[in-house]
């Protein structure tokens, strides 16, 4: 054979070796291994960005495929919504976490908690009183006050609170720390229980700026009144501002706003573990019955209530200020009351009962201030005219604190408060007089995240809450709770 045929036979040959279909299967099955290794590439980099929060993770994320031989006959079909996109395709997107849905079990939904305060006072000294109506060593905000003091379950709270729907949510707040009167003779009987809260929030919105409240719930007079006992710094709140509302709670109807730059403040200082007063809104509008918690409507005038409190950042300041919040507000209530009298029964007069308070509170970071003040009138017993009648009343306090931050024994907030009040108590039988001035220093401190222990010194002048005593009782204490929260 010439040399140019054996060429051309040559040629022939080799395009029939390369059209043999035992090297196109292997390619095909390095092609279906290029897939495969994208689609695993493509599902790692998707439940890595769900894990850590990402809203969004584009495919291109995804290691790029290596180059690969010209496609050839394939042994099996590849569905085509398994090959990659091309890279100018819209990124995939994980949707956001949505709270529980209404379907979910109630268990999901609702929650339980609640905490229990156990308190003990030792009275240091104590000046006896002039005669058998003078005063005796009292407070109107803790029965264990007294000669023969002992431990006292101040509050035993449980609370349940939940999402029913996406736009109303409950909550239920249960007190088994109450005393009840008049069981033997004047003897108490401690630890009933009794219901402190229930109401149902409506949100008109779905960011919950604005929501409608319908229930037993506290009333919006005063920034301490509104402060949750298991939040508040102090053991008891001050005379003069829980005067207007003793027990903090009516049945009624309130309307509270909060703007979206307020919530901003206070999300913020809710990371910082400062005690706020609870989001009751920055704007507030209510009715009340006006009796009081757990009490029935004596009569046919509502109690109308109106607050307003805003939070101002002064970063602008300068570097002294940065991190400084100040808030201030005020409130005002209008109400007629008739308060029980000894005779018997429920007063058949309807008193003036209307109040007005400002409040400022500069957070402590470290160092803060807060203070409150409130004038107006209401009930108080007349000794010259040996009857209830509607009288001045006013008075505040002063309180200083200090985040000190963690210490060897937890993080300690030490603090100093001065109270004043001239007024009547429109809660006690025949709304007796009180005249009290006290200083109280004391320190709280977070043993651990549920255990807080508060110490105190006060210093008490005080008229005893009973129209039948007079004069004033002064006496020296040291005062201590234990609260866990569970």
């Amino acid at each position: 054979m010439s040399k140019p045929h054996r060429a051309r036979y040559r040629v022939a040959v080799a395009m029939m070796l390369a059209a043999c279909p035992v090297p196109a299967a292997a390619q095909t099955v390095q092609e279906l291994q290029r897939q495969i290794d994208e689609l695993k590439a493509q599902i790692k980099a998707l439940t890595a960005a769900q894990q850590g929060g990402t809203a969004a993770v584009p495919v291109s994320a995804a290691p790029s495929p290596q180059p690969s031989p010209p496609p050839a006959p394939q042994i099996a079909a590849v569905p085509p919504a398994a090959s990659a996109p091309a890279a100018s395709a819209p990124a995939p997107r994980i949707a956001i976490a949505k709270p529980p849905s209404t379907r979910a079990p109630w268990y999901e939904r609702l929650r339980l908690r609640g905490y229990t305060q156990l308190r003990y006072n030792g009275i240091l000294d104590e000046q006896d009183a002039p005669s058998d109506t003078g005063s005796r060593l009292r407070s109107v905000h803790d029965g264990s006050i007294n000669e023969d003091g002992g431990f006292l379950l101040r509050r035993v709270r449980l609370v349940l609170q939940g999402d029913i729907t996406e736009r109303l949510q409950l909550y239920f707040q249960h007190d088994f720390g109450t005393a009840v009167n008049n069981q033997s003779s004047t003897e108490r009987r401690e630890n009933f229980g009794q219901l402190r809260d229930v109401y149902v929030d409506w949100f008109l919105d779905p960011e919950r700026r604005l929501r409608l409240r319908f229930g037993q719930s506290k009333v919006p007079f005063g920034w301490e009144n509104l402060q949750s006992s298991s939040n508040r710094l102090t053991l008891d709140r001050s005379d003069a501002i829980n005067s207007g509302v003793p027990g903090e709670r009516d049945v009624g109807i309130n309307a509270y706003y909060t703007p979206d730059a307020v919530q901003a403040i206070w999300d913020r200082l809710s990371k910082k573990k400062q005690k706020l007063f609870g989001n009751y809104g920055a704007f507030g509008l209510a009715v009340y019955n006006g009796q009081g918690t757990n009490r029935p409507e004596r009569n046919d005038r509502l109690m109308k209530v109106a607050m307003a409190t805003w939070p101002f950042a002064l970063d602008g300041l300068g570097p002294l200020f940065r991190g400084q919040v100040l808030e201030v507000g005020g409130s005002a209530m209008l109400n007629r009351y008739r308060p029980e009298l000894r005779s018997g029964g429920i007063s058949p007069i309807s008193y003036r009962d209307d109040r007005v308070g400002v409040h400022a509170i500069l957070y402590p970071q470290p160092f803060g201030i807060q203070t409150e003040w409130m004038t107006g009138h209401g009930p108080q017993y007349d000794l010259g005219l040996r009857a209830v009648r509607s009288s001045p009343l006013g008075g505040g306090y002063v309180q200083l604190m200090m985040d000190a931050g963690k210490t060897p024994v937890g993080r300690m907030i030490p603090y100093a408060r001065w109270q004043h009040y001239r007024g009547g108590w429109k809660a006690n039988v025949d709304a007796p007089r009180l005249e009290t001035d006290e200083w109280e220093l004391g320190a709280e401190i977070q043993l651990v995240e549920a255990l807080e222990l508060t110490l105190a010194y006060a210093r008490m002048e005080r008229r005893e809450a009973d129209a039948r005593r007079t004069g004033r009782a002064t006496g020296d204490l040291i005062r201590t709770q234990l609260q866990f929260t569970y």
